[in-house]
């Protein structure tokens, strides 16, 4: 967040787009003060009985309502997304502040909708030309969604049939380091690239593109996926998911690869001998993956 903020001081203004999804996020995300509203425990979502449940209820329609009132529609479906976000952020915080057995769930979700909402803000600080609602990419493709999908039914059923593997904070804890490692060193490739970074592979140099090798980009040739990856495997590792650990990470490297492959051709098309030379001595990042093999 310090971060992120120091880049919106140096940038300058975020845009209207940008300011509305963190008042929509902070509006989400307000529903981690229910349990002082309602003078209950903060294992609000975990508890038995319906006030709970009805006070999340009204939440999200006062919420939304809010949005529908001070918004128009394009900004209205910025915000909404912004909302569901902070909201799942929320709800993370009340699990994770709980002592029940969906504590370390809890800290997935904060991850996981962090990770969402910060992909658009740093995109909306960095790059705003490039905005669009796809930088939420809350629908990055079917083969991400699936991947979700399958950790929470693992997570589940793992749950009812082994709970006792639910409960190993050390490894649960584990897991929290490597996904907040692996998200701080994505977003500080995203702020390092500026406006160079873009969540498509570009095909056609603009004018102000520039090779990029300062800062994290002196450590990894791709540090953005070297984050996404292993945040990607620490969400896994947080939930003490071990069949979806595995499969986490043979996919995620397979797609790295491939994309990185692809990326550096058309960098290669780009800089030429400046990019083949900034390769022999910066490392991919990524364990076993060299990255395109060609010379001109």
């Amino acid at each position: 967040a310090a971060i992120m903020a120091a880049a919106v001081a140096r940038r300058g203004r975020l845009g209207r787009e940008g300011r509305a999804s963190l008042c929509s996020f902070l509006l989400g995300a307000s529903v981690a003060a229910l349990p002082l509203l309602l003078g209950s425990s903060p294992s609000l979502l975990a508890a038995p009985g319906l006030r709970g449940r009805l006070a999340l209820a009204l939440h999200v329609a006062g919420v939304n309502a809010a949005l529908l009132l001070i918004y128009p529609r394009p900004l209205y479906k910025i915000a909404v997304r912004a909302c569901f976000l902070g909201f799942a952020f929320g709800c993370g915080l009340l699990l994770s502040a709980g002592r029940s057995a969906w504590r370390h769930f809890g800290w997935y979700m904060c991850s996981l909708s962090l990770f969402h909402y910060s992909e658009y803000l740093v995109t909306a600080i960095n790059n705003p030309r490039s905005l669009s609602l796809d930088s939420f990419l809350l629908n990055h493709s079917f083969e991400y969604n699936l991947a979700a999908l399958s950790s929470w039914v693992e997570f589940t059923l793992e749950k009812l049939f082994f709970p006792e593997l639910k409960q190993i904070t050390w490894l649960s804890t584990v897991g929290l380091l490597m996904v907040i490692f692996g998200d701080c060193l994505r977003k500080a490739a995203m702020l390092t690239a500026g406006s160079n970074f873009n969540h498509i592979v570009q095909n056609e140099k603009s004018d102000t593109h520039t090779l990029v090798t300062s800062g994290v980009y002196g450590w990894f040739r791709h540090p953005s996926y070297v984050g996404w990856f292993y945040w990607s495997i620490g969400t896994q590792v947080l939930l003490c998911n071990p069949i979806c650990v595995v499969g986490y990470a043979l996919v995620s490297w397979r797609f790295f690869r491939e994309r990185i492959e692809e990326e550096e051709i058309t960098l290669i098309h780009f800089f030429g001998e400046e990019y083949l030379e900034y390769k022999r001595k910066v490392p991919s990042g990524l364990p076993f993956i060299k990255g395109v093999k060609l010379e001109l």
